[in-house]
């Protein structure tokens, strides 16, 4: 996208920032006397309609939520108020970009002219009697289609989208959005990665820089390392790591040996053993709108406009291919002609291959969409009706944030599983999580909830051998105080599941909430999900890593934590991303980075490359970028595929 273009987009979305916060203030404090200072009234107004005392009730359960999480009665408020103005925003640029590829009727750039809200009054004209003449419920039955793949945007029970801008405020954000000057962007997949971005002001930056050093919590951290990686860098790494994991599985036999940008030596690729596409996996942990995870994708669904065949399609014909992990049988086994293989890639590749993590719930919606639009394309790409594309009901985009902070609600959780230490390990494992949302991906959770289910499985053990040990009647007391409690465990087969069987035992506690405490356990529920999601994936391993991570000094909040998690690579927070990446991987995988340059030759980062690069995975090509590659951050980068070293 060109800069002048950027630069209009820019406007955009601070123009249509600033006018739905404004109208959000509004209905806040007007309306709902919920008041931007923190002060909110403890019962309704009486001014307010039954349906409007609903409402109250949500946002007063929604901004009570954000406390809970250690934040002031203002800044629960102010975080609200920006949250619901994003949502809002995306949502509708998400259908700009919907409309462009077709992939919904006209539905917002003519408004309430648009050709699919005139025929879906035809269907039901009652609704003209309605103040808006049911635009609101039309556009609400377009996100709660989408919702059924794309939930982290339009599942319309996030508190997010609890307000709705009023007709005036409607009519002047779709009038900013269907500004002629920009009609070109909603075509191209970056567009809503560049209005992630642009939401927070290069101002607000500053001012988060002139009142401290480092970030002071998780969302200066992200709001200072919004820098959108440009599509040659892009290109650059995943073609050295995704791209050159395939062609060593494959030798020549692979059109991906003419990636633009695969570096090859004269003595060719190594080789080493081939795998069943859905077995590969596909890692960024600082995700941000998925950059690096929609290039990704585009090797492995492959491009019939350029008759270029991708990972997938390149496995169906191998004779001889290996039978997948995931279902014990080869791709032809599965999908006995090309066309099913078409039908079935797009949801395979966001179902199998491609992983994102993010401390940015915001980005985490944005790279979700991305892709789902992005498998869309891949579908129309080859010519696969609407009606046989297969639902894309998850993609595995989770964001690194606290387990739930309402200590009450954990607790009652907590109560409900049996036998009782998975009531313990689930407290644990809120516990381990409380700076997820600060180190993100740094956050060694696998190990922890491996150790708590170590600890207990070992007094278990121990438990049982004092018992063997013992004449019945004779039976000595214990001489050391149990850490966990036991009762109802007779097998030590129970502890490899434990972790599963909280997560089921999470989803009957949603599903049988009552409705007079649903708003509060759904909140509840959401989160403890997102966690649950955020600790499965740490606990994978991938062949390919992929990341431009924030850089310099990590949060206020986390720095303790973090300088004894990594004590080799504190000095910065890309470095230890790069750390962290490594250790990810599967023996022999590939991490492709974008970062500041330093620590190639800095002193202080001595150990990261001793001790790290050249000892655990060194670097197979190396980029000196210099400056002006990330957009508007003053910073010399390097871009770099560093391969894991194989253990003994």
């Amino acid at each position: 996208m060109e800069k002048e273009t950027r630069q209009k987009l820019e406007r955009l979305t601070q123009q249509a920032r600033r006018l739905l916060e404004q109208e959000f203030r509004e209905q806040l404090e007007g309306r709902y006397d919920i008041l931007l200072d923190g002060r909110i009234p403890l019962a309704p107004g009486a001014h307010l309609s039954p349906r409007e005392r609903v409402i109250w009730d949500k946002l007063v359960a929604a901004v009570a939520h954000k406390r809970s999480l250690g934040i002031t009665s203002a800044g629960a408020v102010a975080a609200y108020l920006r949250e619901a103005a994003f949502h809002t925003l995306n949502r509708f640029v998400a259908l700009k970009m919907l409309e462009a590829r077709k992939l919904v009727q006209e539905c917002i750039s003519r408004g309430e002219d648009s050709a699919g809200f005139k025929e879906y009054i035809a269907l039901a004209p009652g609704l003209v009697a309605l103040p808006d003449k049911g635009y609101r419920i039309y556009v609400e039955t377009i996100f709660d289609e989408i919702a059924q793949e794309v939930r982290a945007l339009f599942d319309r029970r996030d508190a997010a989208t609890i307000l709705w801008p009023r007709r005036q405020a409607l009519h002047d954000l779709l009038a900013a959005l269907n500004d002629p000057e920009i009609a070109s962007v909603w075509i191209e997949d970056e567009t809503i990665g560049w209005v992630y971005q642009y939401f927070n002001g290069e101002d607000e930056r500053r001012q988060m820089r002139a009142e401290s050093q480092a970030p002071r919590n998780s969302r200066e951290l992200a709001v200072r390392n919004q820098f959108f990686t440009p599509r040659y860098v892009v290109q650059f790494l995943t073609d050295n790591s995704l791209g050159r994991t395939w062609c060593e599985m494959r030798g020549a036999d692979t059109q991906l040996t003419h990636l633009d940008y695969l570096v090859k030596s004269e003595e060719g690729f190594e080789e080493r053993a081939l795998k069943d596409p859905r077995d590969l996996r596909v890692l960024d942990p600082a995700c941000g709108s998925g950059h690096f995870l929609l290039y990704a994708f585009d090797l492995l669904s492959g491009d019939p406009t350029r008759s270029f065949f991708g990972i997938y399609e390149e496995a169906w014909r191998t004779e001889g291919a290996p039978k997948s992990e995931v279902t014990g049988r080869t791709l032809r086994e599965d999908y006995e002609s090309e066309s099913a293989l078409h039908r079935a890639v797009p949801e395979l590749i966001l179902r199998h291959n491609l992983h994102g993590i993010d401390i940015d719930p915001r980005a985490a919606q944005i790279a979700a969409l991305a892709l789902w639009m992005r498998a869309q394309r891949a579908y129309n790409d080859r010519k696969v009706p609407a009606q046989e594309r297969p639902l894309i009901g998850r993609t595995n985009i989770v964001v690194a944030e606290p387990m739930p902070g309402d200590r009450s609600m954990v607790a009652e959780f907590a109560a409900t599983l049996r036998p009782n230490v998975l009531g313990e390990l689930f407290q644990r494992m809120v516990d381990e999580m409380h700076l997820a949302g600060e180190l993100g991906s740094l956050l060694k959770i696998d190990r922890a909830i491996r150790s708590a289910v170590a600890k207990a499985r070992q007094q278990f053990v121990q438990a049982r051998r004092e018992t063997q040990n013992s004449l019945p009647g004779f039976e000595r007391p214990r001489s050391h105080q149990l850490e966990f409690d036991l009762s109802g465990i007779s097998d030590e087969s129970f502890f490899d599941s434990a972790e599963e069987r909280i997560i089921e035992a999470l989803q009957e506690y949603v599903t049988g909430a009552p409705t007079a405490v649903g708003v509060r356990r759904q909140l509840f529920a959401d989160d403890a999900a997102q966690g649950i999601a955020f600790i499965d994936l740490c606990r994978k391993h991938f062949d390919v890593v992929l990341m431009n991570p924030p850089f310099g000094a990590a949060s206020l909040a986390a720095k303790k934590e973090f300088e004894s998690a990594y004590p080799r690579t504190k000095n910065d927070i890309y470095a230890a991303f790069v750390e962290r990446g490594i250790e990810l991987l599967h023996p022999n995988g590939y991490l492709g980075a974008i970062t500041s340059r330093t620590g190639f030759f800095l002193s202080s980062f001595q150990k990261w490359r001793e001790e790290i690069l050249l000892k655990e995975a060194p670097p197979i090509v190396f980029a000196d970028l210099g400056q002006g590659v990330l957009d508007s951050a003053m910073v010399e980068v390097a871009a770099y595929c560093l391969r894991k070293e194989a253990t003994e």
